[in-house]
């Protein structure tokens, strides 16, 4: 979902942009921005689940290309799901050879929930665990 256009004192629209990435996952690339919705190959989760898209080739904002380094996509997902099914037919003429399979390839449905540095760390993780000092002292 892109930010709505805003008027200009002139009269003429400007759209705003806003932070996109360019992003492999499964093979191919997705080029997305915040609150859009994308169907990839199958990612472990259940629907709920917050997931991580670290693998991000490309960066933007306002037209200008920024470093990738420390830049993760976080998406939701949305639900594990079989994309349409393809027809694999094969035929050898005159000999009687006809051969009729489908597949449907295992997707799932992502909604891009934010663009940009990195993941806020969970408290646990940026408190460093000390020793009490009771136990360092040897008992009398």
């Amino acid at each position: 979902m892109r930010s709505p256009a805003l008027p200009l004192a002139s009269g003429k629209r400007k759209r705003m942009v806003d932070m996109f990435a360019v992003l492999r996952t499964g093979g191919k690339q997705y080029r997305v921005a915040a609150g859009d919705k994308i169907a990839v190959e199958k990612l472990a989760g259940a629907a709920g689940d917050q997931v991580t898209l670290g693998e991000v080739i490309l960066a933007g904002e306002d037209g200008e290309l920024r470093d990738v380094a420390g830049v993760t996509v976080s998406a939701e997902i949305i639900a594990q799901a079989k994309s349409e099914k393809v027809v694999v037919f094969k035929k050898r003429r005159r000999h009687n050879y006809r051969r009729k399979n489908g597949h449907r390839q295992q997707m799932t449905l992502l909604r891009i929930l934010a663009v940009g540095g990195e993941q806020k760390k969970s408290k646990a993780a940026e408190a460093p665990v000390e020793a009490p000092a009771a136990e360092a002292a040897p008992a009398a």
